[in-house]
């Protein structure tokens, strides 16, 4: 069964001068301000593009190797993923790199970084940035 989820931004003036706020309309946990100094200079309490797709690859990636390890039969205890999407202005997204800790019993350093990459390649948010280049730091705790 697909489901879709929704999020609304309202943007009011200009880009340089204007402001928005995106909502999201899916979970109803609320709207965050954005504008093009918090894209393109200092966030300053407001979001942008970039932190959201950070947010939807972050979490799509741990769920993706969470998935891959307990399928392979080591089930991770815990997973750390950041995500540190690069946005330069008049080029657009010209990077994301995952960085990810794990937690994962009876797997070693080699098998983790092999499980890794598998989700970085295949968790459905990296397969929607195939434009981007996408690099990756895994490491156990």
């Amino acid at each position: 069964m697909a489901t879709t989820r929704t999020a609304h931004t309202v943007w009011d003036g200009e880009l340089l001068t204007g402001s928005g706020s995106v909502t999201f309309d899916s979970s109803g946990i609320g709207s965050q301000p954005v504008s093009w100094p918090s894209r393109a200079e200092q966030a300053n309490g407001k979001t942008s593009p970039e932190e959201l797709i950070a947010a939807a690859h972050s979490s799509c990636f741990s769920m993706a190797l969470s998935h891959g390890l307990t399928g392979a039969g080591t089930p991770p205890t815990r997973l750390e993923t950041k995500a540190d999407v690069t946005f330069q202005p008049g080029e657009g997204i010209t990077g994301i790199h995952l960085t990810v800790r794990g937690e994962v019993p009876g797997l070693d350093a080699e098998g983790f970084a092999s499980a890794a990459e598998d989700a970085k390649k295949n968790c459905p948010v990296s397969q929607a940035l195939t434009g981007t280049t996408i690099t990756l730091t895994a490491e156990l705790a």
